[in-house]
């Protein structure tokens, strides 16, 4: 009930939309003007054509050309195309994202059921919506972009990798990196993730084997420590691969011992338990890093990460650019990270250990300090195109006076110490520290601020927070309607022209 409810509920606005911005927008626009143009060219049996201005690689393509396969037959039948590329106009093309959002949100919500089993279905359909609902998903969702794709594959790899299907999974790995490259961080992330949960379940088998009875009649129970509980009394078999030995009791033969060790102490453990079990992990583990080492090959073989327009997508030490995810995301979530009980939550753990907590503000204030003076970026194409909302964030805030990139510093590290603590609420600290160095990989080398890269790293923040307030849900899916609503009036119905260049100009994200 609940994947089909989520399908029926994101259809109801991915389909009147796309209809909308197909009929105002019907020519490609912006970065559409060389995806669209090269998926034609791909339709018409072109293969071998390659537009050097477009920088990723053509997974995208490839499924337009699944997408476009499905849909050939019947419109031949009656008469609506004579031939296979007629079918490849932009409003077809476009639609493939449609349906990508569709299937992205019922993974959403099989990944959500798997890491909290014990979530009430209504909400964990809900809060998939809100999620469906994201700003950057959602107006990318009726454009000819990567990122739809992009999301909808790396979510599907994670699922697979939680569900133990690492064949699978890697193999999904490898075409999300097809679509962007940058997935390959994600990949290396999931499948860290995996070798976690995995070398988790062993301890758990293991480590408190010495506290069954003689007879091995005994039994292991996890209890979730946390008190999230199940509505209506629904309960689940609690996953193995979404076990974090930290954030749960272990009951033995009816008596609960709870699992808690400090950052070294899970580094260490895990380190041993996967020497332990290094044959097993090399073998569950091996398809991805099969999927490393070609794409190592094709970077040495390419001289660079990006396909075409490499003077423009220099890798480059652009500290900042994580400074500005914290705070773009826990805004994106700002009944979680901005209420009254957070706030008190995080105050109480700061003065609980003191010295420890002033040493870590003091560090991470010099660092952002030190990242937005040394290493905040403005990229040509930043200063130049006025059609971008991120144009008129540095502008008037970023740049509004001197002093303001380094008083909005303790914004970005109480964003940080926040994720930080909504995290360390659900997944071990070792995770986390995955998680964070993998947002980090992705968005430092990036020059250009382009809001929609923090996207898949948003995901997995709300993925593994844990977001129970039905309230919070409610003021989230509200804002994110807002947000939605304005920007696409802005980009349907306030177009404007440039004086040094023809044609009508949008205002886009």
């Amino acid at each position: 009930m609940g994947r089909l409810a989520i399908a029926v509920i994101v259809s109801l606005w991915v389909i009147p939309t796309s209809i909308l911005v197909n009929r105002i927008v019907p020519e490609p626009y912006m970065d559409e003007i060389f995806h669209i143009p090269q998926a034609q060219q791909y339709c018409k049996g072109n293969f071998w054509s390659w537009d050097p201005m477009i920088t990723t690689p053509p997974g995208l393509y490839y499924l337009s050309l699944a997408h476009v396969a499905c849909l050939f037959p019947g419109m031949f039948l009656v008469q609506v195309v004579p031939s296979f590329s007629e079918v490849c106009s932009t409003a077809i093309l476009r639609s493939v994202n449609g349906v990508l959002a569709v299937l992205c949100s019922i993974i959403v919500y099989e990944i959500i059921t798997h890491l909290k089993p014990t979530l009430d279905e209504r909400k964990a359909t809900f809060l998939a919506v809100i999620l469906a609902l994201y700003p950057l998903h959602w107006f990318f969702t009726f454009l000819y972009y990567t990122d739809v794709a992009s999301l909808t594959m790396v979510l599907a790899m994670y699922l697979a990798c939680l569900k133990k299907n690492y064949r699978f999974s890697a193999l999904l790995g490898a075409f999300a990196v097809f679509i962007r490259q940058t997935n390959i961080i994600w990949m290396l992330f999931v499948a860290c993730t995996g070798v976690i949960d995995t070398t988790l379940v062993h301890q758990i088998k293991n480590v408190k084997a010495d506290e069954l009875d003689e007879s091995g009649k005994g039994t292991v129970r996890l209890i979730p420590n946390n008190s999230v509980s199940a509505s209506s009394g629904m309960r689940r078999r609690m996953p193995k691969t979404a076990v974090d030995a930290s954030k749960y009791s272990i009951t033995v033969n009816g008596s609960s011992t709870s699992q808690s060790s400090g950052f070294l102490d899970e580094i260490q453990e895990i380190c041993l338990v996967s020497w332990h079990m290094k044959w097993k992990l090399l073998i569950s583990f091996c398809p991805f890093f099969t999927v490393l080492v070609a794409f190592v090959a094709f970077i040495r073989w390419n001289g660079s990460i990006v396909l075409g327009a490499k003077e423009a997508h220099v890798v480059s030490p652009h500290f900042a650019q994580i400074m500005y995810f914290s705070l773009v995301s826990t805004l994106a979530a700002a009944p979680l990270h901005f209420s009254l009980g957070h706030g008190a939550d995080l105050f109480r753990s700061f003065w609980k250990n003191r010295p420890l907590s002033i040493c870590q503000w003091l560090v991470a204030l010099t660092a952002g300090f030190l990242s937005v003076h040394f290493f905040s970026i403005a990229h040509p194409y930043l200063l130049a195109d006025n059609r971008h909302y991120p144009f008129y964030l540095w502008r008037k805030v970023i740049k509004a006076h001197w002093l303001m990139k380094y008083l909005l510093v303790p914004c970005y590290v109480y964003s940080w110490f926040s994720i930080f603590s909504t995290l360390g609420k659900i997944r071990q600290k070792i995770w986390v520290l995955a998680y964070f160095l993998a947002t980090a990989a992705v968005l430092v080398p990036a020059p250009l601020i382009e809001l929609r890269y923090y996207t898949i790293p948003f995901y997995f923040l709300m993925l593994h927070s844990n977001v129970n307030n039905k309230q919070s849900l409610i003021i989230m899916g509200l804002m994110y309607v807002v947000i939605n609503a304005f920007t696409v009036i802005m980009f349907l119905f306030r177009p404007f022209h440039w004086n040094h260049e023809p044609g009508v100009q949008r205002f886009i994200w």
